[in-house]
């Protein structure tokens, strides 16, 4: 799994290490005796990463929990902001007509900050020069494919003027490696699931993958000036399971970017989840943009008779994906 000296491995993982309450995820770090955790450690540690996004961990307001989890990894730098998954916004946002539950948040969350996302790096993060997108309300974005149920705004036009687009987060992130500074463009998308004939998720999936190319084309954001990478958890796949399939297969052919397929044992499938539906799909990518020559790739699926295949099924339903880069010396466009 090691990269070789002159590449740059660049990886995401959605760790599903999220609790039940707030300050779980620290008192489980602090005990070193979690399960879940000692095997994500131990995942991130065989994948070597230089860097890597992770979803799925809980957000405190100190960053001790991530702190404590960097330094268990062996990574110098780390990175997170307050995600608006468990955010309250004091409205009903899912239609239930109740206030005050868990789908009545930003983003879908017992707790403000619960499944949050994180980078850990081996190069400086300049965290001062961070893009977030996240408090963007869904509506203000171009295009926005809002839900409607009979003409009218679901589920009411105050929710609407409420709702940012950003399930997680949408971020940024400059980082300065041997390379020379690189993007870091990271999300983790809602999934398209768990609604109702209004397609609420569906299309608000939809339109958080569109973001990045809206960046991209300067519509939204500041678009890099350099070599990127996306890195995140669309929570969709190209070609199985439910959800709007143009999102994703417009961003994997995005002439600006690259789609290197990294495959595991379950080819190019990185979630392990329940047969038959819906069953393994692909929703985690890491997708370079053209400033880049790519090495090597792979989804950490460790096959049965591979000794990290328990440690893998302990650790999170997802697999952690992997590219190994380099910068190609030909300009973009040529």
């Amino acid at each position: 799994m090691a990269a070789q000296a002159d590449t740059l491995r660049v990886a995401t993982y959605n760790t599903e290490l999220s609790r039940d309450g707030p300050g779980l995820l620290l008192r489980d770090l602090a005990r070193g005796a979690d399960d879940q955790i000692n095997a994500v450690l131990a995942i991130i540690k065989a994948a070597d990463a230089d860097i890597l996004a992770l979803q799925g961990i809980d957000y405190d307001l100190t960053g001790e929990a991530l702190s404590q989890l960097s330094k268990a990894a062996g990574y110098a730098y780390h990175f997170a902001q307050r995600p608006n998954t468990g955010m309250p916004t004091g409205l009903d946002m899912d239609g239930d007509r109740r206030r005050g539950g868990p789908r009545d948040a930003q983003g879908y969350g017992r707790f403000s900050g619960q499944g949050g996302m994180a980078i850990l790096s081996h190069f400086p993060i300049l965290d001062t020069q961070v893009q977030d997108l996240s408090a963007l309300l869904w509506r203000d974005v171009p295009d926005p494919t809002l839900p409607m149920v009979n003409g009218a705004p679901f589920p009411s036009d105050a929710a609407q003027a409420a709702q940012r687009l950003s399930t997680t987060a949408h971020w940024i992130v400059p980082i300065d490696t041997p390379a020379g500074v690189i993007d870091l463009m990271t999300f983790h998308a809602s999934p398209p699931v768990f609604d109702g004939p209004e397609d609420r998720n569906g299309k608000r999936n939809h339109d958080e993958i569109r973001l990045l190319q809206q960046v991209l084309d300067g519509t939204v954001g500041i678009a890099p000036a350099g070599p990127f990478v996306i890195a995140g958890d669309a929570n969709l796949d190209p070609i199985d399971g439910q959800g709007i399939k143009a999102a994703i297969t417009t961003l994997l052919t995005d002439p600006r970017l690259q789609d290197p397929a990294p495959k595991g044992t379950h080819g190019t499938d990185t979630a392990d989840w329940a047969e038959p539906v819906p069953g393994n799909l692909r929703v985690d990518y890491v997708l370079p943009s053209i400033h880049w020559r790519i090495i090597d790739s792979g989804v950490m699926w460790p096959t049965p008779d591979d000794p990290l295949a328990e440690t893998a099924a302990t650790a999170s339903r997802h697999h952690l994906v992997w590219v190994d880069l380099t910068l190609d010396p030909a300009p973009p466009d040529g």
